[in-house]
């Protein structure tokens, strides 16, 4: 087990992670997926969209803590996505009073179509890394966001 108290310097990690964050986060890289996917979507509701998959069911408010938004802003989100037919809430069967988002077919649809755009366009952006460097940066990132969530 490695020494818990080793000083490493972060600084160009932690500015790599600011770097994808920023892309990440960049309204065009969501227009590009969506587009890529052949969707259309209101650009304020894809995070929401995406957060009801990965994290479905859930409930409004815990899926604005995992999307870092406001409750009545997801909330307003999930109306939207309602209206489309993307997305549906029903009670929750342990705490009724729970509301919970899950995607409905159609909506699950839509996220499979991204899910497919953005592996297309992530592998065109690994496309000139050899096989152990990809496979090494997906092992290592899945243990790092691991161990972010892990207590203490």
């Amino acid at each position: 087990m490695q020494d818990a108290h080793n000083d490493y310097d972060i600084t160009d990690f932690h500015g790599a992670l600011l770097d994808i964050i920023s892309v990440m986060n960049q309204p065009l890289r969501d227009e590009q997926i969506l587009q890529a996917a052949g969707v259309q979507l209101e650009q304020m509701l894809f995070s929401a969209a995406c957060g009801g998959r990965r994290h479905g069911p859930v409930g409004v408010v815990e899926l604005a803590d995992h999307l870092g938004r406001d409750y009545t802003t997801v909330s307003r989100q999930v109306k939207k996505l309602e209206a489309q037919g993307l997305a549906c809430k029903q009670p929750n069967r342990h705490d009724r009073r729970i509301s919970e988002v899950t995607l409905s077919a159609s909506g699950q649809q839509m996220i499979d179509s991204i899910a497919v755009a953005r592996r297309r366009l992530m592998n065109q952006v690994l496309a000139q890394w050899p096989e152990d460097e990809v496979q090494a940066l997906f092992r290592l990132t899945r243990k790092y966001a691991d161990s972010l969530q892990q207590p203490g």
